[in-house]
């Protein structure tokens, strides 16, 4: 799962799939690429359980696999912890400064 959205083209997949459902020439409209290469990330990203195929006669249509997101989110989420620590005191010492320089 993560060596698969680890490839940009999957990501932007994912994000243009949003929370809705769109067709592989929804999604090579969308997204400028050609269709053997939407097909072949979305085969990526099915074959990991990352995104879900509707069948709806001869249209096939995608959808995110949200929940089967949450180990990356997991993931990433440890990280964003650690980002707004560093922010915080980033913060503190900018304060710190633009004290030292209003004081006389």
């Amino acid at each position: 799962m993560f060596n698969a959205v680890a490839e940009a083209s999957r990501r932007d997949l994912l994000d243009a799939l949003g929370t809705g459902e769109a067709t592989v020439g929804g999604l090579v409209d969308r997204l400028g690429l050609s269709q053997p290469q939407v097909s072949k990330h979305l085969g990526v990203l099915r074959a990991v359980g990352l995104v879900l195929v509707r069948v709806d006669g001869r249209h096939r249509w995608y959808r995110v696999n949200g929940p089967a997101l949450k180990p990356v989110h997991d993931w990433v989420r440890t990280f964003e912890r650690t980002w707004n620590a560093r922010l915080d005191r980033l913060d503190d010492v900018l304060a710190e400064l633009q004290a030292q320089e209003e004081a006389p």
